[in-house]
Formats: structure tokens, C-alpha cells, sequence
């Protein structure tokens, strides 16, 4: 198997957050603490504006920023090739969460120990898909090989990059099937 990774279709998705509160759920966190979120972007002005939904987590990077500078081990590559945490090898620098670009480990106070998606493992474990992913009622979300995502959405145009995302350094694991008004330079995030 090669690289696992998430694709994300932005024609599809509605901005239901259906994916983040099943996400949230499944972890159990706290009020304020969420592994996936979904942003919500203008562009153009009006009566030209067009908005669109982009649903992201942990891209399980192929150079991940969080793990090359964690001091302690506990961000590390797992070998399906996904980045995974240890909470007990934490000793909570916050390292990560300074350098992760894409904002996906979370402090978790009460704990004393950050966290972040797994891209569900257990669950991929038992023979399932990821919580977010059977959550969207518009499967927008997929989980699985990259090279097979690639196959199975033959004919898209497939991205890692847009202007709302940090620029892609460290090789996130990510195919989005982009709307076209998400790639013009002028866009504004919006919160509903």
C-alpha cells in the first residue's frame, strides 16, 4: 500500500460540518478543541461573489513539520505512513502546534498533553473509514492510497494547493477536487 491520505471534493460539499461534529465526537473533546474544521470562503465581490466550504484535518504530511521538530518522539510516522501521536510520550512544549502550518494538533489543557486526528486508526484498523468520512452526507470526503484516489477520480483536476491553505511544504497527503472560484488569489474567510 503507498501513501494514505484524505481526498476532499469542494463541489460536493454543502458546509454541513456534519464530518467536524462526528470527528469531534468520536474523540470526545472539549468545547473549543476540534481535529477537523470547516472553513468557509468568499471571493470576488458582489454581485460576482462565489463561496465555497473546504473541510481539512491532519493531512498526514509526507514531511510533517510536527514531527520533524517534536523533541520528545511523540508525533512520529506510524507504518501506514499517517502521522500519529503517543499522549503518553507527550510532555506538552507545544512544539507541534507552533509549527504544524495546517493547525492540526490541538492543545487539550485539561489533559496536559496535545492532540490530533488519527485519521481514525483504530477504526481503518477494524476495516473501516474514517468517522468524518461516512459522516458526509454528500461524500465530499474519502479516505484511502493516494494512488487509488488518484485512479478512482481519473478525469478531475486534483490539487493540494489553494489560497485559503498554507503553502504545501511539507507534502500534505490531500487531493481536493477544487470549485474554480477557489482558486483566485482575492478570497475572504467567513464564519456563519
Amino acid at each position: 500500500m503507498g501513501k494514505l491520505g484524505f481526498y476532499f471534493n469542494m463541489d460536493n460539499c454543502i458546509g454541513c460540518s456534519a464530518c467536524q461534529i462526528a470527528c469531534k465526537d468520536r474523540a470526545d473533546l472539549p468545547v473549543g478543541a476540534n481535529f477537523r474544521t470547516v472553513g468557509h470562503y468568499e471571493t470576488g465581490e458582489y454581485p460576482d461573489a462565489r463561496w465555497y466550504h473546504m473541510s481539512i484535518a491532519c493531512n498526514h504530511c509526507t514531511d510533517p513539520a510536527c514531527v520533524r521538530n517534536c523533541p520528545s518522539g511523540a508525533m512520529h510516522m506510524a507504518e501506514d505512513g499517517t502521522v500519529q501521536h503517543d499522549d503518553d510520550m507527550c510532555i506538552f512544549c507545544l512544539t507541534c502546534v507552533e509549527k504544524c502550518p495546517y493547525g492540526a494538533p490541538v492543545a487539550v489543557e485539561d489533559l496536559g498533553y496535545v492532540q490530533k486526528c488519527d485519521s481514525c486508526k483504530p477504526l481503518r484498523d477494524a476495516g473501516m473509514n474514517p468517522v468524518c468520512v461516512d459522516a458526509c452526507v454528500q461524500r465530499a470526503l474519502e479516505f484511502g492510497d493516494l494512488e487509488e484516489l488518484k485512479k478512482a477520480h481519473e478525469g478531475e483536476e486534483l490539487v493540494n494547493e489553494l489560497p485559503c491553505l498554507p503553502e504545501p511544504s511539507t507534502q500534505p497527503s490531500l487531493l481536493i477536487h477544487a470549485k474554480p472560484c477557489a482558486s483566485e488569489k482575492d478570497f475572504t474567510r467567513i464564519r456563519l
